[in-house]
C-alpha cells in the first residue's frame, strides 16, 4: 500500500530509488536479568560485541580516510580505543556479575560515562561525549542483534534515498555521495544543518517527517520530492511514471532557466540588482562560477570542519579559500568566519548546551579562542592576494565585538608580515545583521564596517523566539512577519544612510515572493544558492522595482504574517501575468508557495 508523507521541502528535485534506513540513535534496552551460571556466556558475549564494533569501525575509519582523508578518519580511531577500554569493560562485567545483562550493563556504564565527561572542565573530555554515544549505539545494536544500518557499504550507482532520524556530523563524513541521491529526515527544518548540507551537494531532501524512520522499511522504493516536501513509500508502477515524467519536466525547465544564467540582472524599470551565490564547501566554487553569480555574497568556512575530529590546519584553510577566489575572480568573495554552534558543530571538542543557538557560538566562541581564529584569519589574509576578499563576522550584536575581531585581524596580519608570508591587511570586514540587537545599533556598527549582511535565517530565529530546527513550529517560522520586515527595511535604510553595501544572504531570497519582497525593501544585492541564480535573475528581470515598493509598503503595515504573504502574493502574480508566456514558469512556482501540510496522506 502507498503511504505519503509530508514534510519540510529543504532542497528541489525528484528521486526515486531504494530506501536506506539508518536509525543511528540509542536503542531501547529492556532491563533483564541473568543467573549465575550465566554469568561467563554474558561476559563473552559483551566482548564479541565490542570486538565486532572495532572491526567495523576499522572498516568506517579505511573508508573514510580512502574518501575523505586521514584527519577526517582519525575521529573513529578514538571510538576505536573507547571500544578496547579495559576500564570499560571492566566496568561493565562488574554489573554482569551482579545480575545485569550485557546489554543494560553496558548502556548504564555508558551513561554515567557521557554524564562524566559531560560535565567535565577538560575540554578534551568533552570531545569524547559524542564519540561514547555513536560506541553506545554501535555497541547496543550489536547486543540486541539488530540490523545493520551503517551507511557504509552501498555499492556505488546504488541511488538510494538516505531515511535516518538527523544527519550528525559523524554520520555526515561517513556516507557515500555516489551512492547517497536523496536525503530524508525525521527531524529538521527547511533552515536547519541537513537542509543547507543538502543543497550544496545537490541532493534532493525532504526533512521534517517526524516518525517515517519508524514507519518504513529499509529496502522499498520510494520518491522523495524535494520540491514540495513528499516522501512517497510504496509507489504505484502510475505514480512512478507521473514522477518520472515530472523529473523529466523539472529537468527541462532547469534547462531552459540557464539562458538567463549570462543575463543582466535588472527590473523591468531599470533597476539593477548584484546577484551573488552562497557556497558552502570548495568544491561548489566551479559550478557556482559558472551560475551567472557575480561573486559570493556568502561562503560558509564551518562546512571545513563539521564532521571532523580536528579543525583544519592554516594551509588547509588558505587552499580552501584560494580555490573559490580564484574561481570568481575577478568577482567579490564574501567569507564568512567560523560560525560553529547551534546546529553545526564539529564531532568533538565543544561543551552541550542546553540552548545552544543562544550559547557559546560564532563570534563568541572564535573571539574566546583567539588563536584559532587568527589561524583562520591568516588563512583569509593569505588568500587575499588571489582576489577580491571581504571577510564577514557572524552574530554581532555590538561594536565591541567588531573592535576585537579587527585587533586579532591586525595581530593575525603582523604575524604574517613577521613569517615574510604574501598577504593582503587591507580586506574589507563587515558584519552578518542577525539578531534585533544588531538591527537596532546597526547606526553605530555602520561607523565600524564596510558592509552589512543580513542573514534572515538567525534574524527571524531570533526576532521570533522561534527556533529554526524545530519541527513542531515550522509553521511560525517566516520571514514574511511584519517585524522581520520593518528590521529588514531598518537595516538597509541604516546602511544607506552610511554608505555601506546592505545585502541578504539567508535563504529568504532564493525563492520568488521572498525575493520580490525584499525588492520593495530597497535590497539591491541578493546571495542565492548557484541553482538559484537563474531563476532568480528571470524572476528580477519580469516585475517592476517600483511594483515592489508599492506591494511591500502594504505588507509592513499589515497585522499578520498571513496578511503581508496575501498582498506580496497578488501583486507578484499580477506582475507575473503581465510578463507573457516568458513568466508561466515563475507564475506556477509562486502560486504553490504555501506552508506544507504536516498531515499524512494514504
Amino acid at each position: 500500500m502507498t503511504l505519503v508523507l509530508s514534510g519540510v521541502p529543504a532542497s528541489a528535485g525528484i528521486v526515486i530509488g531504494p530506501v536506506h534506513l539508518l536509525r543511528w540513535e540509542v536503542p531501547e534496552v529492556v532491563p533483564r536479568t541473568v543467573e549465575a551460571h550465566e554469568v561467563d556466556a554474558e561476559i563473552a558475549r559483551l566482548h564479541a560485541a565490542c570486538d565486532q564494533a572495532i572491526e567495523r569501525l576499522r572498516a568506517v575509519r579505511d573508508r573514510v580516510e580512502e574518501h575523505a582523508g586521514a584527519e577526517e578518519a582519525a575521529i573513529f580511531d578514538v571510538q576505536i580505543s573507547i571500544c578496547g577500554d579495559a576500564d570499560l569493560r571492566s566496568s561493565v562485567e562488574t554489573l554482569i556479575r551482579q545480575g545485569f545483562a550485557a546489554e543494560k550493563a553496558f548502556d548504564l556504564v555508558l551513561l554515567e560515562w557521557r554524564e562524566h565527561f559531560g560535565r567535565s572542565t577538560n575540554a578534551l573530555m568533552r570531545e569524547r561525549v559524542s564519540d561514547l554515544l555513536d560506541v553506545q549505539i554501535r555497541v547496543l545494536s550489536l547486543l540486541l542483534d539488530l540490523p545493520d544500518h551503517d551507511p557504509v557499504g552501498l555499492p556505488k550507482g546504488s541511488n538510494a534515498i538516505l531515511l535516518t532520524h538527523d544527519l550528525t556530523p559523524s554520520l555526515t563524513v561517513q556516507f557515500d555521495r555516489d551512492a547517497i541521491a536523496a536525503i530524508a529526515t525525521d527531524a529538521g527544518t527547511g533552515t536547519s544543518h541537513v537542509a543547507i548540507l543538502a543543497r550544496s551537494l545537490g541532493l534532493p531532501a525532504v526533512v521534517g517527517l517526524r516518525d517515517a524512520t519508524a514507519r518504513l522499511e529499509p529496502g522499498t522504493v520510494a520518491i522523495v520530492d524535494g520540491t514540495h516536501g513528499l516522501l512517497i513509500f510504496n509507489p504505484s508502477e502510475e505514480r512512478i511514471a507521473e514522477y518520472r515524467e515530472r523529473a523529466r519536466v523539472e529537468q527541462e525547465e532547469a534547462r531552459a532557466l540557464q539562458r538567463y544564467a549570462r543575463a543582466e540582472s535588472v527590473t523591468v524599470d531599470g533597476v539593477r540588482i548584484t546577484l551573488r551565490a552562497n557556497v558552502d564547501m570548495p568544491d561548489e566554487a566551479a559550478a557556482g562560477a559558472t551560475s551567472g553569480a557575480e561573486g559570493v555574497g556568502l561562503m560558509r568556512t564551518e562546512f571545513l570542519v563539521v564532521g571532523r575530529a580536528a579543525m583544519p590546519d592554516e594551509d588547509e584553510q588558505y587552499e580552501a579559500y584560494s580555490r573559490v577566489l580564484r574561481a570568481f575572480a575577478p568577482h567579490p568573495v564574501v567569507i564568512r568566519t567560523y560560525d560553529i554552534g547551534g546546529d553545526k558543530l564539529p564531532v568533538g571538542g565543544f561543551p552541550h548546551e542546553a540552548n545552544p543557538f543562544l550559547g557559546w557560538r560564532a563570534i563568541r566562541m572564535c573571539l574566546d579562542e583567539p588563536e584559532l581564529f587568527r589561524t583562520q584569519l591568516r588563512a583569509l589574509l593569505r588568500a587575499a592576494v588571489h582576489g577580491d576578499l571581504k571577510i564577514m563576522l557572524p552574530l554581532i550584536v555590538s561594536v565591541a565585538e567588531v573592535r576585537q575581531a579587527r585587533a586579532l585581524m591586525n595581530e593575525a596580519a603582523a604575524e604574517l608580515v613577521a613569517r615574510g608570508v604574501p598577504h593582503r591587511a587591507d580586506v574589507p570586514l563587515g558584519v552578518m545583521i542577525e539578531t534585533p540587537a544588531a538591527v537596532l545599533t546597526a547606526d553605530a556598527l555602520a561607523k565600524e564596517t564596510a558592509f552589512f549582511s543580513i542573514g534572515t535565517n538567525d534574524l527571524v530565529q531570533y526576532t521570533l523566539a522561534v527556533d529554526r530546527g524545530n519541527i513542531q513550529l515550522v509553521n511560525r517560522f517566516t520571514a514574511l512577519h511584519p517585524a522581520v520586515l520593518r528590521l529588514i527595511k531598518r537595516t538597509q535604510d541604516d546602511g544607506a544612510a552610511a554608505g555601506i553595501e546592505v545585502s541578504v544572504c539567508g535563504e529568504m531570497a532564493s525563492q520568488p515572493l521572498m525575493a520580490f519582497a525584499l525588492l520593495g525593501l530597497g535590497i539591491r544585492q541578493l546571495s542565492v544558492a548557484p541553482r538559484s541564480v537563474a531563476a532568480v535573475k528571470h524572476l528580477i528581470r519580469t516585475v517592476r522595482a517600483s511594483a515592489a515598493a508599492a506591494a511591500m509598503a502594504l505588507a509592513l503595515d499589515a497585522g499578520t504574517a498571513e496578511d503581508a504573504e496575501k498582498i506580496l502574493k497578488s501583486r507578484l502574480l499580477a506582475e507575473l501575468r503581465h510578463g507573457g508566456e516568458a513568466a508561466d514558469g515563475l507564475l506556477a512556482l509562486v502560486d504553490s508557495h504555501i506552508v506544507p501540510d504536516q498531515a499524512d496522506t494514504h
